[in-house]
């Protein structure tokens, strides 16, 4: 025999000995990696320096996303501000909050648009979505005009107002929703109601709403899979009808198991935000003071009427104490609304506080110079349009001008 070498070579390392060994390092190691490299493809969608970027009404100018660590956390409107497709993400939002509380008060001016996602998106259990004051119109696409998941939305004298959607125009998922003095005007709604709570965990709670001229699936409220919706005060449905049709659609109902509509709405209470008739006049009501001169274009409502083609209402009567006159552009007494190109004013005073409409002949926007304030201060308001004329409601008195749509 051959006696072994004195100093053999060491043996190799154990854990190359067997090809499994090797194998099992070598999915080791891939499987490592793959989380690594799948984080890195994960899109930055939401992620966008425009946040701080706030234009001149008082928004962001384009997409973007908010937490709790944002530096601003109140926006406030100064005009209106209008939005098209290009300043949303694609089919997403174009405000998306995910934690934090935020408010817009939109000091009664209109967001506008876009047509293809979320105009307002909240989405996250510590997030809180305050909107005061504000009409949100023209948005369309297939998403709801504001939206909720697993979130909070509080609406405050908020106008939703000819808007189109495949979905609701107001939805909150798995979220809570507090609504206060709220109209939905003209909105066309897709494959359920115009407002909807939907899915297990989802309830709203809306006091004095109305609810004119929707269009929805076959109901304009609905709580659907589980979610609730409570009606309290003054509820006012009128001439909202089902998609594809002139048939009425129901005030409200549900869809699926689990889910409850609470109506504990009554008339009473939509009287008592009526104002009463004055039971004494003990002298007849004159023009409100107001520091921008007024011409003294004097007609009666009857004779205004036939000069202009308006149309005139009062809830008590045009001879209740409530008084019209045509306005000028010296009228009027604002260089920027008469620059704008206005194409009819009036001045409205005395018994207004009971309710009134104006109906304009032509198509247009309405802006409304409050009487109350010095200088008037000017507010944008909601109308309806309908058979070439555009109407508005008034309860206290100032001046109303028409200009062209924009």
């Amino acid at each position: 025999k051959k006696n072994p070498p004195k100093n053999p070579p060491p043996p190799p390392p154990r854990i190359f000995r067997s090809r499994k060994a090797i194998l099992c390092c070598l999915f080791l190691i891939v499987f490592l990696a793959f989380p690594i490299a799948s984080q890195a493809q994960v899109p930055t969608r939401l992620t966008n320096p425009a946040a701080a970027q706030i234009g001149s009404c008082g928004l962001p100018t384009s997409w973007a996303q908010f937490n709790s660590s944002a530096p601003i956390k109140t926006f406030n409107l100064t005009a209106d501000c209008t939005f098209s497709s290009s300043n949303v993400q694609t089919n997403f939002a174009f405000l998306y909050f995910t934690s934090g509380e935020f408010t817009i008060n939109g000091n009664g001016y209109r967001i506008i648009g876009p047509s293809n996602g979320h105009a307002l998106y909240a989405q996250g259990s510590s997030a809180v979505l305050n909107l005061n004051n504000v009409t949100i119109q023209g948005n369309g696409g297939p998403l709801a005009v504001a939206a909720a998941t697993s979130a909070r939305l509080n609406a405050s004298r908020v106008i939703f107002q000819n808007n189109t959607n495949a979905g609701s125009t107001f939805q909150v998922t798995g979220a809570q929703a507090t609504l206060n003095d709220v109209q939905f005007l003209g909105n066309t709604a897709g494959t359920s109601g115009a407002v909807t709570s939907n899915g297990a965990g989802s309830s709203m709670v809306i006091t004095n709403g109305v609810f004119r001229g929707n269009t929805a699936s076959s109901r304009v409220l609905e709580a659907r899979d589980g979610g609730s919706v409570r009606l309290e005060g003054c509820m006012v449905f009128e001439d909202n009808v089902q998609t594809g049709g002139s048939t009425p659609a129901a005030n409200h109902g549900t869809f699926g198991l689990g889910s409850t509509v609470t109506d504990n709405s009554d008339q009473a209470s939509c009287l008592a935000l009526t104002p009463q008739p004055k039971k004494k006049k003990e002298k007849v009501p004159t023009a409100v003071p107001t520091s921008t001169p007024r011409p003294q274009i004097a007609a009666t409502h009857v004779a205004l009427q036939a000069a202009t083609g308006a149309t005139f209402g009062a809830t008590f009567g045009l001879d209740s104490g409530v008084h019209f006159r045509q306005l000028d552009g010296a009228g009027i007494g604002i260089q920027s609304i008469i620059d704008a190109g206005y194409l009819e004013a009036f001045d409205v005073w005395g018994y207004v506080e009971q309710g009134v409409e104006v109906c304009f002949p032509q198509v247009g926007r309405v802006i409304f110079l409050d009487a109350n304030t010095s200088p008037r201060a000017i507010v944008p308001l909601a109308s309806t349009v309908a058979n070439g004329q555009t109407c508005v409601s008034i309860n206290s008195p100032g001046s109303l001008v028409l200009l062209p749509p924009g």
